[in-house]
């Protein structure tokens, strides 16, 4: 366990490209997997590790973001010393409440950073859905005695609009990253970045006051980049399943990993559980003329129509009729009677009207977003 870190969380955050799926709220507040959110995972990494303290980074629509996680109490947060921190931006002579980059928005919270007692500082950044033995990772850094240690893992594909913040690290034989590439055309490292770092907290103010004051504001660039030949910086490899939140495509391939069983062991790891906001809804409830396959129900709904390979959230209501394929239906979306959905993405509260067809394809899911009608 890790007792001597706190955690900082950078959730204002430009290189997600979810479109409809993040107008009204923050990436970090993007439902996944029938009853969670992007941020849940990551709280949840540092929580199982032992942290008691955590950073939440705000800068807009954070409001989806503050409702789901309250006072931090799912995620054991809700202490009288230590805790959840949820700092939104606000204005002052030097910050305008609108950040220019991650190391505007890490430097409007040193205040927070300065006043923890803890010497370590993980950075994570919740575009990247994994489950991470923290503790592993500390204590690579710890015996390695690194300035900073970056997760990364294998991966070999990238769509066009993933290429922002595609951070690639080449390493040599001990680990050490001797070199770093930045959203490159054609990367020549399959080793790429996990969105989660190791430092000691004195060294994070350092690097931010520095590169801030010359007029620098992208962490990965002005930081990593620079710094790579000077700093000792080693890669931690996670070897686990890993889905990035970068594109609405990937959204939607990585929500359907979940149906496969052994993809759901190891993000849903009972060593390591994965906490969220509990709702304390009746179980679903299938009708006789209900009939699901290969699907991901969550409590709430209720179940009249046709589903197979496809995710449900919490108290959806599939009419008689209805069909369902391939689709991911968030909470408190009503399909009417004789629907056929197909490769869609339905956002909270949308509602579908009788008879309507709906078709997408594995790369172009048709996305409705918030509160629609159709």
């Amino acid at each position: 366990m890790i007792n001597n870190a706190f955690g900082l969380i950078v959730t204002a955050d430009r290189s997600t490209h979810l479109k409809d799926l993040t107008l009204s709220r923050s990436a970090g507040a993007v439902p996944f997997g029938g009853r969670y959110r992007f941020i849940d995972f990551t709280l949840s990494n540092m929580v199982n590790a032992g942290i008691t303290s955590v950073g939440l980074i705000t800068e807009k629509n954070y409001h989806s973001l503050m409702d789901h996680l309250g006072s931090g109490k799912e995620w054991d947060l809700h202490r009288k010393r230590d805790g959840l921190f949820i700092l939104p931006p606000f204005m002052t002579k030097d910050n305008a409440g609108v950040f220019r980059g991650d190391i505007d928005a890490i430097r409007s919270v040193l205040g927070y950073v300065r006043r923890t007692q803890e010497d370590y500082a993980i950075l994570a950044w919740p575009r990247v859905v994994m489950n991470l033995d923290l503790t592993a990772m500390m204590e690579q850094h710890v015996e390695t005695g690194a300035d900073i240690t970056i997760l990364y893992a294998e991966d070999g594909s990238l769509r066009p609009e993933e290429q922002n913040q595609d951070l690639r690290l080449i390493l040599d034989e001990k680990g050490r990253v001797t070199d770093m590439e930045l959203d490159a055309y054609r990367p020549h490292s399959m080793n790429r970045s996990a969105d989660v770092m190791i430092l000691k907290k004195e060294l994070l103010e350092y690097l931010v006051e520095e590169a801030y004051a010359r007029g620098e504001y992208d962490f990965h660039r002005d930081i990593l980049l620079k710094k790579c030949k000077t700093l000792n910086i080693m890669g931690y490899k996670f070897e686990g399943f890993l889905a990035r939140m970068e594109s609405v495509e990937g959204y939607f391939a990585n929500s359907m990993a979940l149906l496969n069983p052994d993809v759901q062991a190891d993000l849903f790891n009972a060593h390591r559980p994965i906490y969220t906001k509990v709702k304390d809804e009746v179980a679903a409830r299938y009708t006789v003329s209900a009939q699901v396959k290969n699907s991901l129900v969550a409590d709430g709904c209720v179940i009249e129509g046709l589903m197979e390979n496809s995710i449900l959230f919490r108290g959806v209501h599939v009419k008689p009729g209805a069909r369902i394929y391939n689709s991911i239906v968030m909470q408190g979306a009503e399909i009417g009677e004789n629907v056929l959905l197909d490769h869609v993405i339905l956002d909270k509260g949308v509602k579908i009207l009788p008879g309507r067809n709906l078709q997408g394809y594995d790369n172009f899911p048709i996305v409705i977003r918030k509160n629609q009608t159709v």
